[in-house]
């Protein structure tokens, strides 16, 4: 790998324009209280969510024109969680909510357990764990060798 003066260590945030402040800023509030997230700052028109490592931004948009899933520019934003069960909670969750689940909580790639949603925009969010079951395997060897 070439040497470089600069390395990116992570994503500081995400920030998205919603059609309807009020009505997404319900939403998203509800969502990261579920998801343990605080309130970062709030300005007029926009907010933002954290809960220490990311970081999640709304704005009010000035156009009213509707996100399409397939239009040029986000496919999805994804929260890694801590566990399978955190997945299906958050299913259950979103349920109880009358948030529209796209794809319900599944093994979608080896290993890789999610929830795809959408937000009030029709923004696709997921909340997902990869690498539980391999972990756990690995676990297990490591106890059986010792």
């Amino acid at each position: 790998m070439p040497k470089t003066e600069c390395r990116v260590v992570g994503i500081d945030h995400i920030s998205i324009r919603v059609s309807d402040y009020q009505k997404s800023k319900a939403f998203y509030g509800k969502l990261f209280t579920f998801l343990g997230f605080e309130i970062s700052d709030e300005y007029p028109g926009t907010i933002g969510w954290t809960n220490g490592h990311t970081r999640y931004w709304i704005a009010e948009a000035e156009g009213r024109k509707a996100y399409k899933i397939g239009d040029v520019g986000l496919h999805h934003y994804a929260f890694q969680l801590r566990n399978r069960r955190d997945v299906d909670a958050l299913q259950a969750w979103l349920e109880k909510e009358g948030v529209t689940i796209v794809d319900p909580a599944d093994e979608y790639y080896e290993d890789y357990y999610a929830v795809f949603f959408l937000d009030p925009d029709g923004i696709k969010l997921e909340g997902m764990r990869y690498g539980e079951l391999t972990e756990k395997k690995k676990g297990k060897s490591a106890k059986a060798k010792t």
